[in-house]
């Protein structure tokens, strides 16, 4: 696996993966009319999301007069945008609320066992990561596009406890909650 880096900032690395290995999911295809003045002249917007599911995700907006090459423009804009995200395990680090344009997501870390409690574009990028375990609300509007964006914005923002320490060049303790010693030392009464 390749890493390159396009900008300086340290949450900015672009990934390159072969084709085979790839999570692939088309989240919503939009059919737009253009009346002429021989009736109507359909096009279709195809939004998509791709990811290997260990950590690197991406997602791209695909416009053409056919459904099969506005889904392939998505998936190909959808692998240049491809991005790492930081996960504990099989969940995310901390809790995290992001926005983008009106797109507001609430993103929870969650115990084993939990699943993906998300709906619509929010579980796709989500699996595309490889995320197992999460809990997410929907705060905003329900535009497909604005929801993804707000997701992958908020997966982007993401810090573990170890990045942090190097950051601040101390030791820093992630949450009880993403520990595995909170999690094989539970005791569980029935």
């Amino acid at each position: 696996m390749a890493v390159t880096k396009n900008k300086p900032s340290q949450h900015s690395k672009k990934v390159v993966l072969e084709e085979d290995e790839l999570f692939e999911k088309v989240v919503h295809v939009n059919r737009c009319a253009k009346v002429v003045k021989g009736g109507r002249r359909f096009s279709f917007a195809a939004l998509v999301v791709v990811g290997d599911q260990k950590g690197n995700v991406g997602y791209g907006y695909g416009k053409a007069q056919m459904v099969p090459d506005a889904i392939r423009k998505g998936t190909e804009q959808a692998k240049k945008s491809m991005r790492s995200v930081s996960l504990q395990g099989e969940t995310i680090p901390h809790p995290i609320l992001a926005n983008f344009d009106g797109g507001k997501v609430l993103l929870k870390p969650a115990r084993k066992g939990t699943g993906i409690i998300a709906g619509g574009g929010v579980r796709a990028v989500l699996e595309a990561a490889g995320i197992k375990n999460i809990l997410s609300k929907s705060l905003g509007s329900n535009n497909p596009l604005s929801i993804v964006a707000a997701t992958m914005k908020g997966l982007s923002e993401m810090r573990t406890a170890e990045e942090i320490s190097v950051i601040r060049g101390e030791t820093v303790k992630g949450p009880a909650y993403n520990s595995e010693q909170s999690v094989s030392g539970a005791s569980l009464k029935v």
